[in-house]
C-alpha cells in the first residue's frame, strides 16, 4: 500500500515525507510494446511518479461503447508503471487539452444542438457519469489505498483557464468520491487562473514553465499551507503547421528546474516524454487564427520522440541527483535505427474510384457535419449538381477545417479555415456539372471557448447568393483500408491518390518516414496509422514505431491529397522536426 497524505508543508508517503518527482507520459501516445522501455528510463532519471491523461474520446469512440485495448489498455499501462516501481498521477478529465483533439471531449456530444461542454447541463454530466463508471473496474483497485500505483486524481483540468462555474467542478469531485476514489484530489491550473480554477478541500498546483519564484508564491497566496507543487513544468512546447519547431534549450530548462526543487516544491515534467499523435488525433488552437497541431509530439522533452535520451534527460537527471536519490545504473544507449531504405509507391488506388470501400453516401438538403454523420476523425465528401454552366460564386458560411474543390473531377482550388477563406469564383463547364467539396477534419479545437467545435461544411452553401441544395454527404474516416483495390496506372491521376508500395527489412527497428517532395495528406505502415504529413512544415518525418514494422515485407499506403513530384518515400534513422526559427 502507498498513501499519500496532504501536511502542511508537503506530501507524506505513508507517513513519511515524500517530494513527487513525476514525469507525463501518456499511454495512447507511444507504442504499448514500448511502454515498459519508457518507463524503465523514468525510473532512471530519477523520477518516481508517472502522470498521465485518461482520453475520453478514444475510450468511447459512440455512446456506451468503450475500448480499453491495444494503445487504449490502462489497466496494461498502470500495471506496468507499479512492475517498474513508479507511482501514478492520474487525470481523466472529463477535459484534458493535451494537445488532443477536442481536449479529449468525445465529438459525438457535439451531434446535440443544445451540448454545454464543461458544464452542468445535464446530458454533459449524464455522459460524464456513464464514462466515469466504465473507468472505475480500472483504476479503484489500483489506487495506492489498495495496494497500487495511483497517488492521486485530478479533477477537471486547467478549468479556471476556462470558466468560472464552482459547482460544477464540485459535481466532478463528488461524482470521483462517490465512486470510491479515496486518494487526494488535486486542481491544477496557470498562476492567473488558479482562484477561478480552486476548489475547496481539494489540493491546488500550479502550471508553469519559468518565473519559478513568482509562480510558487502566487500558489502560496492561493493556498496557504499544504504542498507546493507544479503539475506541469513546460520543459518544452509543441509545434503548429506553419510554425517552427519550438525547442527550450537544457540549460534554461534546468535553471527553472533547480530553483523549484530547491524551494521545496514537487513536480512533474510536461512532457517526461511526449509521443506522437498517431493518426487524427492532434488538437488545435484558435483564438482568432484556427492553427492545427502538427502529428509529432515531440515537445522538445528529455526523452525523444523515439524514446532516446537527449542532453535535456541527463541536464534534469544531474539536478534531481542534488535532491533526490537516482538510480545508479548505467543509461541505456540509444535504441537501434532501421538502416536507410527507399520505397517505391507503384500502385494507385483514385480516392473518387473507390468511394464505395470508404464510406456510404446520406442525402439531405443541406451538408451534414462529421457530427451529424455519426463520424469522429477524418473526410466527408459532400456532392451536389450544379444547375447550369457559366460564372459561378460559390460561398460556403463556415468550413472546418479545410476544402478542396472540385467540378466534374477537376481541382477548382482550396480554402482553409486558418486562412480565413470562404468564397471560389469558377466557371462551370456545363448544366448539371457535379460539384465535390472534399473536406478535412485537421483537428478540433482543444484549448480555450472554442472547444464545441463542429467539422466538415457548417450552415449553408450559396451559389450565385442563391443556397445551393440536394447534396450527399459522404463520411470517410479511413479506419480500413481493406477495400482499395491499388493498380498500376498509367499517366497522372487528378485528385486524390492512394499510393502503394511494398518493402523488406531484415528486422524490425525505429525508423523515420520521409516524404520528399509530397505535398499533404496521411500514411499507413502494415495498416497503422502514422499521422499526416505536410510539406508546410515544420515537421519533415513521421515517426515510425518499431513494433509497427515485421521481418520481411511490409506494406506502405499513402495517401496524397494533391500531387507528388515522384511515387519514392524514404526511411530513414534520423527525423526532421523543421527549423527553430523562420
Amino acid at each position: 500500500m502507498a498513501v499519500l497524505d496532504i501536511t502542511d508543508d508537503g506530501f507524506a508517503l505513508d507517513g513519511r515525507p515524500f517530494r513527487i518527482v513525476s514525469g507525463g507520459l501518456h499511454y495512447f501516445r507511444v507504442h504499448p510494446a514500448q511502454w515498459p522501455d519508457r518507463l524503465r528510463k523514468a525510473r532512471l532519471m530519477g523520477l518516481n511518479t508517472v502522470d498521465t491523461y485518461v482520453p475520453w474520446n478514444l475510450h468511447e469512440p459512440r455512446p456506451g461503447t468503450f475500448d480499453f485495448d491495444g494503445i487504449l489498455d490502462l489497466a496494461a499501462f498502470l500495471d506496468q508503471a507499479a512492475a517498474e516501481g513508479l507511482h501514478v498521477l492520474l487525470r481523466p478529465g472529463p477535459y484534458i487539452c493535451a494537445e488532443w483533439e477536442g481536449g479529449g471531449l468525445p465529438s459525438w456530444l457535439l451531434a446535440e444542438p443544445g451540448m454545454v461542454l464543461r458544464s452542468t447541463e445535464p446530458g454533459f454530466l449524464a455522459a460524464v457519469d456513464r464514462y466515469l463508471d466504465a473507468l472505475m473496474d480500472i483504476v479503484l483497485p489500483r489506487l495506492g489505498t489498495r495496494g497500487g500505483p495511483i497517488l492521486a486524481v485530478q479533477v477537471e483540468n486547467e478549468y479556471g483557464a476556462y470558466g468560472f462555474d464552482t459547482v460544477y467542478l464540485e459535481q466532478l469531485a463528488q461524482a470521483l468520491l462517490s465512486r470510491g476514489i479515496d486518494v487526494p484530489l488535486f486542481t491544477s491550473d496557470q498562476p492567473g487562473d488558479l482562484a477561478a480554477g480552486a476548489l475547496p478541500g481539494v489540493l491546488s498546483t500550479a502550471n508553469f514553465g519559468g518565473k519559478v519564484t513568482a509562480s510558487l508564491a502566487a500558489l502560496r497566496a492561493q493556498q496557504p499551507t499544504g504542498p507546493l507543487m507544479c503539475t506541469e513544468f513546460w520543459n518544452g512546447w509543441f509545434d503548429h503547421w506553419g510554425g517552427i519547431h519550438s525547442v527550450r534549450s537544457a540549460e534554461d530548462a534546468g535553471a527553472a528546474l533547480d530553483e523549484m526543487l530547491q524551494a521545496g516544491a514537487s513536480v512533474n515534467f510536461y512532457m517526461f516524454h511526449g509521443g506522437t499523435n498517431f493518426g487524427f488525433t492532434n488538437g488545435a488552437n484558435d483564438k482568432g487564427t484556427y492553427r492545427a497541431t502538427v502529428t509529432s509530439y515531440d515537445y522538445d522533452s528529455p526523452l525523444d520522440e523515439a524514446g532516446d535520451v537527449t542532453e535535456k534527460y541527463r541536464r534534469f537527471r544531474s539536478i534531481i541527483g542534488k535532491y533526490e536519490t537516482v538510480p545508479e545504473e548505467d543509461l541505456p544507449e540509444a535504441a537501434p535505427k532501421l538502416a536507410p531504405v527507399s520505397v517505391a509507391l507503384t500502385a494507385r488506388a483514385p480516392l473518387f474510384e473507390s468511394l464505395d470501400a470508404l464510406g456510404t453516401a446520406q442525402s439531405a438538403e443541406s451538408p451534414l457535419t462529421m457530427e451529424q454523420l455519426g463520424q469522429a476523425f477524418g473526410f466527408v465528401l459532400y456532392e451536389t449538381v450544379l444547375p447550369s454552366a457559366g460564372p459561378a460564386t460559390l460561398a460556403f458560411e463556415q468550413i472546418a477545417d479545410r476544402a478542396q474543390v472540385f467540378v466534374d473531377g477537376q481541382p477548382l482550388g482550396v480554402l482553409e479555415r486558418e486562412r480565413h477563406e470562404h468564397v471560389l469564383s469558377f466557371v462551370v463547364p456545363r448544366d448539371g456539372a457535379t460539384l465535390r467539396v472534399l473536406v478535412e477534419n485537421q483537428g478540433r479545437v482543444n484549448y480555450g471557448a472554442k472547444l464545441a467545435d463542429r467539422k466538415g461544411l457548417i450552415g449553408t452553401v450559396h451559389l450565385n447568393d442563391a443556397p445551393l441544395t440536394g447534396w450527399t454527404s459522404r463520411p470517410l474516416p479511413l479506419t480500413d483500408l481493406s477495400g482499395l483495390r491499388f493498380g498500376e496506372l498509367d499517366g497522372t491521376v487528378v485528385g486524390p491518390v492512394f499510393h502503394r508500395g511494398v518493402f523488406t527489412v531484415d528486422a524490425a527497428a525505429d525508423t523515420f518516414l520521409h516524404l520528399p517532395g509530397w505535398t499533404k495528406g496521411v500514411a499507413w505502415i502494415n495498416g497503422f496509422n502514422l499521422g499526416r504529413y505536410w510539406s508546410r512544415g515544420p515537421q519533415g518525418s513521421l515517426y515510425v514505431p518499431g513494433p509497427v514494422l515485421r521481418a520481411g515485407e511490409n506494406d506502405l499506403v499513402v495517401l496524397e491529397l494533391h500531387g507528388a513530384r515522384e511515387p519514392v518515400a524514404d526511411l530513414r534513422p534520423v527525423p526532421d522536426l523543421g527549423p527553430t526559427e523562420l
